[in-house]
């Protein structure tokens, strides 16, 4: 396996794909250092010299910011919502849904599992 900035990246995969394996880096990140590195979109990973690994390398390196340092950002980002007790802030402390979707009935993955309450009993009926 190819690696570059310290992820592997897939041998089997056209190079647009496997450039995907890097966080940070999505379609049209891909497709754009792709194309300014002027290298062919449908090379596979294993077929790439050690030289193309380092254009591809120091290019990501050069404009874009990946993997630890944007995870780093994104974590401050957050802490920083909270920090202001913005809404959007108060809604990650308190592990709900940040972007307006209702809690009502859905939100399962953001609240977790069912927290069960008992319900209240009937009395009993006369007769």
């Amino acid at each position: 396996m190819a690696r570059i900035l310290g992820v592997d990246i897939p041998n089997a995969k056209r190079l647009v794909i496997a450039l995907r394996y890097i966080y940070g880096i999505g379609r049209t990140t891909a497709e754009q250092i792709v194309k300014t590195l002027k290298l062919n979109p449908d090379t596979r990973a294993k077929d790439l010299s050690d030289e193309d690994l380092a254009r591809i390398a120091s290019e990501i390196q050069k404009n874009y910011v990946v993997e630890g340092p944007l995870q780093r950002q994104v974590r401050q980002n957050i802490q920083r919502l909270k920090d202001i007790h913005c809404y959007r802030g108060i809604r990650h402390r308190r592990g709900l849904p940040v972007r307006g979707q209702r809690t009502r009935s859905n939100s399962r993955t953001r609240k977790g599992p069912r927290k069960t309450v008992a319900g209240k009993k009937k009395a009993p009926s006369k007769g």
